[in-house]
């Protein structure tokens, strides 16, 4: 009788075990699983799908990697992709790693942000990928993550729709304010640290005198210091801006040297660690925007 129940006990075990696999597998199947290259990206698309029932989004990157110029995927990328039906990718060559993604997950949807923006190269032809800190761009952006996550995902078409028309109502007054106080500004020259802000420079009529840092997180030379603080004293910038994501320590010696005040202006690209921050890019700009009319008037 002993082995009988025994028998009974493990059959209903068996039973009990797949019928929890069978749940989980339709769960994740209904689920749609969208992940995002990095924060610009993981913004936009959190008020794309918001309070969307059964559509999950996933930032790949951590809040705080910034720009992805020459990131390095880790296995941890890897397995978050492993979940994904879409890939929602800034494009412009941000995601220098893209075509190990393709090797990896060839069926993967990828959604490139950037598709129909007119991009900014520099003097060696090399496309700028930051396009997201032109508020105009993040406007399309948001524009080509909808229509196309409407596309993959029909039944939702509508609700995406919805979602980018009052984001991007926020988004155009946002520029309409951004406007109103930059495009009086009596000084328009500045100096960044690195090429984030031409598309943002070109939106706002700001014109970018030098770029402290070509390479991203690589520190000038002694002779590229030297070139930026003698162009500095024969002109009249009197701002220099920096970024929260970078060491200030190239800035602070032009600053010593010259006599320029440095500011800190936000390409938008890190984070806190709140899951869903949906005005996060916002209050960005509107921050920058106050440090640029007190650094420019």
């Amino acid at each position: 009788m002993k082995k009988i129940i025994s028998v009974l006990l493990a059959a209903l075990m068996l039973i009990t075990l797949f019928s929890g696999c069978g749940k989980t597998e339709e769960e994740k199947t209904d689920e749609f699983v969208i992940v995002t290259s990095f924060y610009p990206m993981y913004v936009m698309t959190i008020n794309v799908t918001r309070d969307i029932p059964g559509v999950k989004v996933i930032n790949m990157t951590k809040p705080q990697t910034g720009c992805l110029h020459d990131y390095q995927m880790t296995p941890g990328d890897l397995k978050t992709l492993e979940e994904a039906q879409v890939f929602i990718i800034n494009g412009a060559g941000m995601e220098s790693f893209l075509s190990d993604v393709i090797a990896r997950r060839k069926s993967l949807m990828i959604i490139n942000a950037s598709e129909g923006i007119d991009l900014i190269s520099n003097d060696e032809d090399e496309l700028n990928p930051h396009v997201w800190v032109s508020v105009t761009n993040a406007i399309m952006q948001v524009r080509n993550i909808s229509a196309k996550l409407a596309e993959m995902d029909s039944k939702n078409a509508d609700k995406y729709k919805q979602n980018a028309e009052a984001y991007i109502a926020k988004l155009s007054d946002l520029k309409e304010r951004m406007h109103r106080k930059l495009d009086g500004l009596p000084n328009k020259d500045i100096i960044t640290f690195h090429e984030a802000f031409p598309y943002f420079a070109l939106e706002f009529n700001l014109n970018v005198v030098a770029v402290v840092e070509r390479e991203p997180g690589t520190a000038p030379t002694p002779q590229e210091l030297k070139q930026t603080i003698e162009m500095i004293k024969n002109t009249k910038v009197k701002a220099l801006f920096a970024e929260p994501q970078y060491s200030g320590s190239a800035a602070q010696t032009i600053a010593n040297e010259t006599g320029v005040k440095v500011y800190t202006l936000d390409p938008g690209v890190t984070g806190d660690a709140e899951e869903k921050d949906y005005d996060s890019y916002i209050r960005i700009m509107e921050n920058n925007l106050e440090v640029l009319t007190q650094a420019l008037n």
